[in-house]
């Protein structure tokens, strides 16, 4: 399983000739290093719907042809759009062409803008993403919380993507005592250094994984790692 990242919360996960995008927010992402264009994909996935995790998944899912999967409420707002999409939610797994995807909880929130205003776009969640016998966990943008314990103890999760940035979301300290509790081999951090507000030390963060035995991969935009 290769898995790049793309700056912010976008990555790219390749596996067996099969590419799913995550949370695809590249136009007006200060630190991308491509377009929506570039992304060629079988599949775009949202952990929710917030713009800087919907981003560009309209346009990459019509210029791919591919389906949008997202929570229900997300999912109907894709559809309302013109594009194909697959409702999930909390809790639930399908098996597609080549991956599979199951749910889980995330403590955020959700929402589109729709004219002036915002509407409610389900719950947030995050995403168990299995391809070739591997599981890549994209947590979204969540607080800590005590059921990551149980999501680690149900799945051997291979590698996972966790939001370190604090303010919008858990900070390192949580992040870190989250890599623990999901019992993963490989942490990339993500939802950080796109923003001032939202600015860490990707490395000093990684440090503290490597002594906690957890190989952490503070990736610039455009790099990747395989498990």
């Amino acid at each position: 399983m290769k898995i790049t990242y793309y700056g912010h919360s976008c990555v790219l996960v390749e596996e067996g000739g099969k590419r799913v995008v995550i949370d695809p927010f590249l136009s007006g992402n200060p630190v991308s290093v491509i377009s929506p264009k570039d992304i060629h994909v079988d599949a775009v996935l949202l952990t929710h719907g917030h713009g800087d995790h919907f981003g560009d998944c309209i346009d990459i899912a019509k210029a791919n042809n591919c389906p949008v999967i997202a929570v229900f409420e997300l999912a109907e707002y894709c559809k309302s759009q013109g594009v194909e999409a697959y409702g999930m939610n909390i809790g639930g797994s399908q098996s597609f062409d080549g991956f599979k995807v199951k749910y889980t909880l995330a403590f955020h929130s959700s929402s589109v803008p729709v004219g002036d205003t915002w509407i409610y776009a389900g719950e947030p969640g995050g995403i168990l993403l299995t391809m070739g016998g591997k599981t890549f966990f994209h947590a979204g943008d969540t607080a800590l919380f005590g059921d990551m314990r149980l999501i680690g103890e149900l799945n051997k999760i291979d590698a996972a993507a966790l939001p370190i940035g604090d303010f919008f979301t858990m900070g390192p300290d949580d992040a870190l005592l989250a890599a623990k509790w999901l019992r993963t081999a490989n942490v990339l951090p993500v939802h950080y250094n796109t923003f001032p507000a939202i600015n860490q030390d990707g490395a000093l963060f990684s440090e503290r994984l490597r002594q906690e035995g957890i190989q952490g991969h503070p990736l610039k935009p455009g790099e990747s790692f395989e498990i």
